[in-house]
């Protein structure tokens, strides 16, 4: 698998209709074992200034669907089935840093542990998703 395929194992799209790309999401490492990306609170606020929730539910997604791609069988796509996201504190500023780690991959599901941070280190969002591995190829 190229360096590019593995930071981006999924089918390419058109330019533009990627949520990452809408949230400024940046993957930094990819691998079975650990997905690394981040993403601006910049552009990603809700009322409050603060980061929003659904950002960082979408952040989790998107590193867990990848965990979960690079662990299934070749060709055969994944798609979330749960997500449960519970948020700590809120980030004003900065870049938030999502690290993705397999806690279960099998066959047919993948459960995938994701934990975000502030630039200081600080927990900021703790997530949980769970995938089904499709038997039809993508």
């Amino acid at each position: 698998m190229s360096e590019q395929q593995q930071l981006n194992p999924f089918p390419a799209q058109p330019a533009g209709q990627l949520l990452d790309a809408k949230l400024g999401i940046e993957v930094l490492e990819a691998s079975p074992e650990r997905v690394v990306a981040t993403m601006p609170v910049d552009g990603n606020r809700q009322p409050y200034g603060l980061i929003h929730g659904g950002a960082n539910a979408s952040l989790a997604e998107s590193v867990g669907s990848q965990a979960a791609a690079l662990n299934a069988a070749p060709g055969h796509p994944v798609v979330g089935l749960e997500l449960s996201c519970t948020h700590h504190r809120g980030v004003k500023d900065g870049k938030v840093t999502a690290v993705a780690v397999p806690v279960h991959t099998g066959r047919s599901t993948s459960t995938i542990e994701i934990t975000i941070t502030d630039e200081q280190g600080r927990r900021t969002c703790t997530a949980r998703l769970t995938c089904v591995t499709l038997n039809k190829p993508g």
